[in-house]
């Protein structure tokens, strides 16, 4: 696996536009009063600490699945993507084009809330344990007796703060609460019919929607979808034709990374320990292989 397929980022600057900030996976750079630059880098974190190693395309396949449902979903909240094209940024120097060719997300400038939006169809996870403490998940009572991964009988809304660090669980209460009633009105009801659109056109190419998480921006005093959508970072993606309750799941994402390391002697704190090259190979496969389920193709940038 070339080192050169892979993109860490973390520039100060791209030409003319300056870094604004950098998250875990994605470099957000100023472009002007209106529209900011979403570049998806490589990066790939575990328990909230980036690894050293990137994952090849990676960041192009969050892409391309993210303008996909962008697309998709339209109909039911309008979103922030402008252009997936290099060529459409302002101030983007042809130097760097090749480097960040389905990387980008020219989109609208827009104030997040300062909520994550999650929506759970599938007992798992950080729910799994809520569950078996309490009975509940964020504060939403569940019947006695479910197993590890069974469908819930209705999909659930278990939000959680917006930090840089560590998201933490917060009732659907709190959530209105921060955001204020007509915001979480418009922005609960988006996230259940998105949630409902995905899972549908997913169970048509045999993939089940277990959990994912949304976000949203104002922009005029309009709600909008905001940064990705129905992707492998932000959803739990199961094969249908692998499915089976009290077991641990295959799934179209980086659990494979989380499963190595948790056979470390590794306390889950900075630095983290370098990732092998075959765990590497098989994270990329696997980002591949989900993208071209649902977009079905190759993203753009990536070796046919």
């Amino acid at each position: 696996m070339e080192q050169e397929s892979v993109y860490l980022g973390r520039h100060e600057r791209l030409g003319e536009l300056r870094l604004k900030t950098a998250g875990k996976v994605r470099d957000i750079y100023d472009v002007d009063d209106d529209h900011l630059l979403f570049v998806t880098s490589d990066r790939v974190s575990a328990f909230d600490v980036i690894m050293p190693q990137g994952i090849p395309h990676k960041g192009r396949v969050l892409t391309s699945i993210a303008a996909h449902w962008f697309a998709r979903t339209a109909d039911i909240i309008p979103n922030h993507l402008v252009s997936t094209d290099v060529a459409d940024v302002p101030g983007l120097p042809a130097e760097h084009h090749d480097d960040l060719r389905g990387r980008v997300m020219l989109v609208k400038r827009c104030e997040p809330t300062v909520v994550e939006w999650v929506i759970r169809g599938y007992i798992v996870g950080s729910g799994w344990k809520d569950y078996q403490a309490s009975g509940s998940v964020c504060g939403v009572p569940l019947p006695a007796g479910l197993e590890f991964c069974q469908k819930l009988p209705e999909p659930i809304f278990t939000p959680t703060t917006k930090d840089d660090v560590h998201d933490e669980p917060i009732t659907a209460e709190e959530a209105r609460e921060r955001v204020g009633d007509d915001v979480y009105a418009k922005a609960h009801a988006a996230c259940f019919a998105l949630f409902q659109r995905g899972t549908e056109e997913l169970e048509r190419i045999g993939v089940l929607l277990a959990d994912t998480k949304f976000e949203f921006g104002l922009r005029a005093g309009e709600l909008l979808l905001i940064d990705e959508a129905l992707t492998p970072d932000s959803s739990r993606f199961w094969p249908a034709d692998e499915y089976a309750t009290g077991k641990n799941q295959p799934s179209y994402d980086k659990q494979i990374l989380r499963d190595w390391l948790e056979t470390l002697d590794w306390d889950k704190n900075p630095p983290a320990p370098d990732v092998p090259r075959d765990v590497i190979a098989r994270i990329s496969e696997r980002y591949l292989e989900i993208c071209e389920k649902i977009t079905g193709t190759t993203p753009a940038g990536v070796p046919a």
